[in-house]
């Protein structure tokens, strides 16, 4: 990645540090105003924040059944989440220089287990992820996936970057138990409530609640480390809690915080390479098939696009035009990942927004994204102690990170011109409230078109955000037409 990608510096202040050896030189850490101290802090936070993937994906793959009743091997699935993420994400920190870490996408994978695979078998169903990544791969290639991303005005930019902050206040609120679902049976119009009951009960809400005012309070008393130190703490806590309590066993979620007996495993690597490239659309015909690849390469295409320029602004990788320098060795590592994830049966490897809570540590370069790379290539043998944090202590992370970056774009979006303003509140907004970054990209890029036209100054629209806006028309009526 080129030089200008660094924030703009003032030229009254001293010049930047210089690089101390060839880490500093290759990854620009200096360049950067990091450290490798921060960077290291950076990839651990990163790589705890998102370390529930290893449980998650598994459990939305392994849970579904292809057409001929067949599920996926839940150790198997294991293997493929951890290989793929230490793979693309190594990738990125190499190639992208960019501290985002990579790993299956919730949405996509929802997709995958309940619309592809019910109407073929899972082979079929990966190798449409192959070629959706080969196509993202392609509009790299072409320029055109960057031109989307550069057409798009810096408040609209900005709406989407705090409506990712948004999103991860609410993954976080809602992983750690703080918020959760009513039920449907529920007689009331209220779709979330405080705790499980409406109230705050348990020891893991505690452990949350602790971990979220220990953050803040380090982020206050600006302690370097302050995420990092907090998801250490908290774990330690957990282990304490759940050794003397009495707890029932689903009272952490997906993690309990119990030390392994045998914290090796061997990796089990039978998913890899059980791809059928085209037998799919033997099974749904030509049309159905195209949709479906269409439908992973959207989801894939605009949820990595707002997380890369919701972590390239928080990391002030950005110009002073909102633009992000080098983003194209960026996009091809994320197109790289799809294709890596239908490979592996793992799903569509995606940019994770978790990647803020690196960026929230002081990450700045590529380094910390080959710490979290490293971390979860270790996982493959370790996976007992990776998937001993339970989330009530990474969670807090992404409550802090998301006010850091709702604080950080929300004065910079230009009130004032409503067909901008309007946009960037919508895409904001639709994201927590559709739980879907797409959402909010689509809903905000349609909006900005259309006001733009009420206002008669279309032609000030890029030709790009037409183009795309009527794609999100297309695959939002898709439903209504028939498609899916």
């Amino acid at each position: 990645m080129s030089s200008s990608a660094t924030a703009p510096v003032d030229s009254d202040q001293p010049p930047a540090p210089q690089p101390s050896g060839g880490l500093d030189r290759f990854f620009k850490i200096s360049e950067r105003g990091s450290s490798v101290a921060r960077e290291i802090r950076g990839g651990f936070a990163t790589f705890f924040a998102m370390a529930y993937i290893i449980v998650l994906n598994p459990i939305i793959l392994g849970s579904a059944k292809d057409m001929y009743g067949h599920q996926l091997d839940g150790g198997q699935l294991v293997t493929a989440t951890v290989l793929v993420a230490a793979f693309s994400t190594l990738l990125m920190g190499v190639i992208g220089n960019v501290p985002i870490a990579l790993a299956a996408g919730l949405g996509v994978n929802t997709v995958v287990a309940l619309q592809l695979a019910p109407r073929m078998s899972w082979p079929d169903a990966m190798g449409m992820v192959v070629l959706a990544g080969v196509v993202v791969m392609l509009l790299v290639a072409t320029g055109l996936r960057e031109r989307v991303m550069n057409a798009v005005p810096t408040s609209l930019r900005k709406g989407i970057a705090i409506g990712i902050g948004l999103f991860i206040l609410l993954i976080g609120l809602v992983d750690s138990g703080f918020v959760s679902r009513i039920p449907d049976a529920a007689h009331t119009t209220v779709p979330l409530q405080l705790g499980h009951d409406g109230h705050l009960n348990g020891w893991p809400v505690l452990v949350f609640v602790l971990g979220a005012l220990l953050t803040l309070a380090l982020i206050v008393r600006k302690m370097p480390g302050a995420i990092l130190i907090s998801i250490v703490a908290m774990t330690v806590v957990a282990l304490v809690i759940d050794a003397i309590a009495d707890l029932p066993a689903d009272a952490w979620g997906l993690t309990v915080p119990q030390w392994p007996g045998n914290p090796v495993a061997t990796p089990d690597f039978g998913l890899i390479g059980e791809v059928s490239l085209f037998g799919g659309f033997g099974k749904v015909g030509v049309l159905t098939g195209i949709l479906f690849v269409f439908t992973v390469l959207l989801s894939c295409f605009f949820d990595a696009m707002g997380t890369i320029l919701g972590v390239g602004d928080e990391a002030k990788l950005t110009d002073k035009d909102g633009n992000f320098p080098g983003i194209n060795k960026v996009l091809f590592v994320d197109g790289i990942a799809v294709a890596a994830g239908g490979a592996s049966s793992a799903s569509a490897g995606t940019c994770f927004v978790e990647s803020t809570a690196g960026v929230g540590e002081g990450a700045r370069t590529g380094f910390a994204s080959v710490v979290t790379g490293l971390l979860f290539t270790a996982a493959l043998f370790l996976t007992p102690l990776a998937t001993m944090v339970p989330s009530q202590a990474a969670t807090p992370a992404l409550l802090a990170v998301g006010f850091l970056i709702i604080a950080g774009s929300v004065r910079d979006i230009d009130w004032s011109d409503y067909t901008l303003s309007i946009p960037a509140f919508l895409a904001m907004v639709m994201m927590p409230f559709t739980y879907s970054i797409t959402n909010g990209i689509g809903i905000g890029f349609i909006t900005f078109c259309v006001l733009r036209l009420a206002a008669g100054r279309g032609r000030s629209v890029p030709v790009a955000m037409y183009v795309v806006s009527a794609v999100f028309v297309f695959y939002y009526a898709m439903p209504a037409l028939g498609l899916t």
